[in-house]
C-alpha cells in the first residue's frame, strides 16, 4: 500500500498549478490511503517500545487521526453537512461493509466461525448509546427547537448548539471511561486466544485476585517478531511526517470537493458518506479483511466493530471541541436518513453477532445492506 504515497505530492502539483480538478481530488482521495496505514503502523512500532497499556492507548488515540484531521479540514471550510455524513459513512462502513467482507471472506475458508460474544455486544451497546447521543439534538431540531414549533429560531439553534456540545462532553467521557474499562479494569474480557500452535510460542501466566489461574494469551505485533521493528526515532519521525501529510492532502481534497461534486454529479452527502467514509478507513479495512481470512475473526471484528464505535463516540465530540475552536459551532443535527441507517445497522450487527458464531452468507447479508444504504445517499441532493 505504501507505493501509493507518490500520489500525495502529485496532489500537491496540481493543486498549486490549478489544474484538473477532478485528477487533484482523486490523486489526493488515493494518497490518504497510504498516509493513514503510515499513521497506523507508525503507532503500532512505537507502542512496541513501551508496552501493552500504552500500545493500546496510543492505538486508540492515533486510531482515526485522519477521520478526525479530514473533519477538522472541512469543517474549517464550512463543509459540515459533509462532516456529518463522512462521519456516519465511517460508521455504517465499518459495521457492515468492512465486517460483513470479513464474515464472507473468513467463511469461504471455514464453514462456521466462532467469536467473542461478549466484546460484540459490547461494541453493540457502546454504538446504541452514540445513536442515542446523535439522536436527542435532532429530534429536538425538528420538534420543540425547531422553525415549525412556534420558538424564537435564533434561540432555538443556540440551544441546540449548547445541548450538542453537552452531548458530546458526555460520548466523550463515556469514550475516557470505556478505555480504562477495557485495558485496565475488564482487560480479561477482551484477550484474544491465539490459534492453535501459537499457543506455546505466545503464553502469559498470571495470578487474579482470588489466587485463580488463568491463561492471558497475547499478541505480538509482527513487526516485533520478524525483526522489523522501527526504532523509536524513526516511529516518531514517520508518524509526524504522516500527519502533516494527511493535513496538506485533507486541504487540497476539501477544496476540490465542492467542484468535483458538481461535476460528477453526486450529493455531497453520498461524497461524504460513501467516498470520504471509505477513503479515511481502508488502511484498517484492509487488516480486517486479511485477518479474517487468517482466521483471526476476533481481531477483525475487534478493528471492524471497534472503528466504527470509536468514530461515534470518539470523533463526534472531537469535532464538536474542534468546531468551538475554529469558531465554526458544530452541532449533533442530523438528517432521519443519517440516524435511521446507523440505528439499523445496529440492530442488524445485533442479530448477526448475538449467537456468537457466523457464516459467509451472514456477511453477504451485511454487504447487501450496505449496499442498499450506500444506493439511498446517492439519490439524496
Amino acid at each position: 500500500m505504501y507505493f501509493l504515497i507518490i500520489f500525495a505530492p502529485m496532489a500537491l502539483v496540481l493543486q498549486f498549478s490549478h489544474s484538473e480538478i477532478i485528477l487533484t481530488f482523486l490523486f489526493a482521495a488515493i494518497a490518504l490511503i497510504p498516509l493513514a496505514r503510515l499513521i497506523g503502523d507508525s503507532t503500532e512500532n512505537l507502542a512496541t517500545h513501551y508496552g501493552t497499556t500504552t500500545a493500546s492507548l496510543l492505538n486508540v488515540t492515533f486510531g482515526n487521526a485522519a477521520e478526525i484531521i479530514i473533519g477538522i479540514v472541512a469543517l474549517s471550510a464550512g463543509l459540515s453537512n459533509l462532516v456529518k455524513a463522512s462521519i456516519i459513512g465511517s460508521v455504517i462502513g465499518n459495521i457492515l461493509l468492512i465486517f460483513g467482507l470479513s464474515l464472507f471472506v473468513g467463511g469461504l475458508k471455514q464453514k462456521e466461525q466462532s467469536f467473542n460474544r461478549e466484546h460484540t455486544g459490547y461494541q453493540s451497546s457502546m454504538l446504541f448509546l452514540a445513536i442515542i447521543g446523535l439522536a436527542i439534538p435532532t429530534i429536538l431540531a425538528i420538534t420543540v427547537l425547531g422553525p415549525g414549533s412556534g420558538a424564537n429560531l435564533e434561540d432555538g439553534q443556540r440551544n441546540i448548539q449548547f445541548i450538542s456540545d453537552i452531548l458530546a462532553v458526555v460520548l466523550l467521557g463515556v469514550y475516557i471511561a470505556s478505555i480504562i474499562f477495557t485495558f485496565v479494569t475488564h482487560k480479561h474480557l477482551f484477550t484474544v486466544p491465539l490459534m492453535e500452535g501459537e499457543q506455546d510460542k505466545l503464553q502469559k501466566i498470571t495470578k487474579d485476585n482470588n489466587n485463580n489461574y488463568r491463561d492471558i494469551k497475547y499478541r505480538e505485533p509482527y513487526s516485533k517478531r520478524d525483526g522489523s521493528q522501527w526504532s523509536k526515532k524513526k516511529s516518531l519521525l514517520v508518524l509526524g511526517a504522516s500527519v502533516v501529510g494527511v493535513i496538506l492532502t485533507s486541504e487540497v481534497l476539501v477544496s476540490s470537493i465542492e467542484e468535483a461534486i458538481k461535476i460528477f454529479g453526486f450529493g455531497e452527502m453520498f461524497v461524504g458518506a460513501i467516498i470520504i467514509g471509505i477513503v479515511g478507513n481502508v488502511a484498517e479495512h484492509s487488516s480486517a479483511i486479511m485477518l479474517a481470512r487468517r482466521g483471526k475473526l476476533d481481531l477483525s471484528i475487534g478493528i471492524a466493530a471497534g472503528s466504527g464505535t470509536q468514530v461515534a463516540i470518539f470523533v463526534v465530540p472531537a469535532l464538536v471541541i474542534a468546531g468551538l475552536f475554529l469558531n465554526r459551532p458544530f452541532n449533533l443535527v442530523f438528517t432521519i436518513y443519517e440516524l435511521a441507517v446507523v440505528f439499523l445497522a445496529a440492530i442488524i450487527l445485533n442479530l448477526i453477532a448475538h449467537d456468537g458464531k457466523s457464516n459467509w452468507f451472514e456477511g453477504v447479508m451485511l454487504i447487501a445492506v450496505y449496499i442498499m444504504i450506500s444506493v439511498g445517499f446517492f439519490f439524496i441532493r
